[in-house]
């Protein structure tokens, strides 16, 4: 006998679409850049002499991926939004033409690009994995 899958009230089989899990996915990187530039810009809050601004990002840049990876029941959902602020955050802490940058070497900034890619690393590490047995939680 086979288990049913079929969803309790209207007892239709789950229907997955490429079109729809391609998007959220796409939607996920867009996540992770639409966090990357927020953050980029509102990392450098300080209370006397601690970045709380940058070290409350920190908390956010683990809650999203693990969050999304759960939900998505896989590590790719925990991956795009972590490679959405990579490429945002990395353009914005390097130095543009006139010499300008938005995430500077200062403490505020090391906690939040060093911190943010360890928490989303610690959040892809422990989200659940459908993938081969490396990668399985």
């Amino acid at each position: 006998m086979q288990a049913s899958t079929s969803h309790p009230e209207t007892g239709r089989e789950p229907v997955e679409s490429p079109v729809i899990t391609g998007a959220a996915y796409g939607m996920l990187f867009v996540l992770g850049a639409v966090l990357g530039v927020v953050g980029g810009f509102a990392h450098a809050w300080y209370v006397e002499d601690v970045p709380v601004a940058a070290i409350a990002w920190l908390a956010v840049l683990f809650a999203v991926p693990f969050a999304m990876g759960r939900l998505l029941g896989g590590k790719l959902g925990a991956v795009l939004p972590a490679a959405g602020w990579m490429l945002v955050s990395f353009f914005l802490a390097d130095k543009q033409a006139a010499g300008d940058l938005v995430i500077a070497g200062n403490s505020a900034g090391y906690w939040y690009l060093y911190g943010g890619m360890a928490a989303f690393v610690a959040a892809i590490v422990i989200a659940p994995s459908r993938g081969p047995w490396l990668l399985r939680h």
